[in-house]
């Protein structure tokens, strides 16, 4: 699928020096291709030596005819839920970690980045959840996640007691350390340390992962992406539990609360290099094909 590109945004993590570098360069190289410029305006602060327009993430959807994120799989996330409504494309440029998501290396930034705008790249559509809770069936706070929706414990050193519905259909009581709600997208994140399946992202599925489980038999399960999941703190001693989205947008939670988690009707449309392979990257990340180390 080619698309034309004309108006590009850039978005990058708030800190470090390599960050502001790559922003510069990107901005200036594609400035040179007669290409119009948008910079988030909440990177201003990182550099002051542009020519860039600046504007707000929210008005770069509606603006641009593709987003690149600079920075880590964080930063991607954060536009990613910022940008959901507008549909626009978004490429992420690696100079975080394990970087999952932001598969364009900064040696070959210039290089990917001219072959997306040719038209030579991968399109993929990431599902993302939709996060409501209600009070006294009043609803309290709406958020939406491209990783994972985790309820847990915070502050405290104890287990938390959640209930736990799909489809209207009771499933388990369980006392744990949280529970997380993943994505495929999500899989290699917070749900694979725990204990959780790594999930293709073309599949239709949510994954509920359980953190630290007090039972041993409470596993990991899947179910279909069209599923309502609802989650309620049923321990009316408990009032150390947040909702978390992606890691980065906290709700403090109360007993009696019901959290509402279902697939949201937007999804994330993510651009790749045109060689991108997912189990290569797996393989990469994952250090999959690493022959064992012996001593000498």
């Amino acid at each position: 699928m080619t698309l034309k590109f004309k108006t590009i945004g850039l978005v990058g993590k708030q800190n470090g020096n390599s960050v502001v570098e790559a922003i510069l360069k990107l901005g200036e190289h594609l400035a040179s291709k007669g290409l119009h410029v948008l910079l988030d305006e909440d990177n201003a602060s990182m550099m002051s030596d542009h020519n860039m327009e600046m504007t707000s993430i929210q008005d770069l959807g509606s603006r641009c005819d593709l987003v690149i994120t600079v920075g880590g799989d964080g930063t991607l996330l954060n536009a990613a839920r910022s940008l959901a409504n507008s549909q626009t494309p978004l490429v992420g440029v690696n100079l975080g970690h394990l970087g999952f998501l932001t598969d364009v290396s900064p040696v070959s930034m210039l290089e990917c980045i001219d072959e997306i705008l040719a038209g030579e790249f991968q399109e993929e559509d990431r599902s993302l959840l939709s996060c409501r809770v209600t009070r006294d069936n009043q609803t309290v706070n709406e958020s939406i996640a491209l990783n994972d929706v985790v309820v847990h414990k915070w502050n405290v050193s104890r287990m938390v007691v959640l209930e736990m519905y799909i489809d209207d259909k009771f499933v388990s009581q369980n006392r744990s350390d949280g529970l997380i709600i993943s994505t495929p997208t999500g899989s290699t994140a917070y749900a694979l340390s725990s204990g959780g399946p790594i999930i293709h992202p073309a599949l239709n599925v949510i994954a509920v992962v359980p953190v630290c489980p007090h039972t041993m038999s409470y596993r990991p399960i899947v179910v279909s992406g069209d599923s309502q999941i609802t989650i309620v703190v049923s321990d009316a001693h408990q009032d150390s539990i947040r909702v978390t989205c992606d890691g980065q947008i906290p709700f403090q939670v109360t007993p009696g609360d019901r959290i509402h988690i279902e697939k949201n009707k937007q999804s994330v449309r993510l651009l790749h290099p045109a060689q991108h392979d997912h189990y290569d990257m797996l393989r990469a990340k994952l250090f999959w094909a690493e022959p064992p180390k012996r001593k000498t």
